[in-house]
């Protein structure tokens, strides 16, 4: 597996992180998910159930605000920030997902995800904390 292959699978996470629909090559059919939220945990076997839990906790469209890939000896790590509106106002997350990659796609994924942060908390935030890097 190179670079420009762990490029390509990190783009075409972008797209379904924003879309809700995985770009064709991005997961293997058996796909494996282990989903970490601050106080829970749920994991997904298969593609269906994979793109399920992602329409569950994102019913409508993100935008993948900033992301960083590198490589492992299996796939790579990939973190992500990520913005969404709904009708309760404007979210955000930050993850951390690690892929070990197959033949045909991400194999094995597991997600850490910071929770979903509504207006108040990211505004509430904002106040208490400078952060050195945006």
């Amino acid at each position: 597996m190179g670079i420009h292959d762990i490029d390509d699978l990190a783009h075409k996470m972008i797209v379904f992180l924003e879309t809700g629909d995985p770009p064709a090559g991005l997961f293997q059919p058996d796909v494996f998910c282990d989903f970490s939220l601050p106080r829970w945990r749920v994991q997904t076997r298969g593609l269906e159930d994979v793109v399920a839990l992602r329409k569950d906790g994102h019913a409508g469209p993100s935008t993948v605000t900033r992301s960083r890939v590198d490589p492992t000896p299996t796939g790579f790590v990939f973190e992500f920030e990520e913005r969404w509106e709904d009708p309760d106002g404007q979210w955000y997350a930050r993850e951390l997902l690690r892929a070990d990659v197959g033949d045909h796609g991400i194999a094995d994924l597991a997600v850490y995800c910071t929770g979903d942060w509504d207006g108040p908390r990211q505004d509430e935030h904002a106040r208490a904390v400078e952060l050195l890097r945006p």
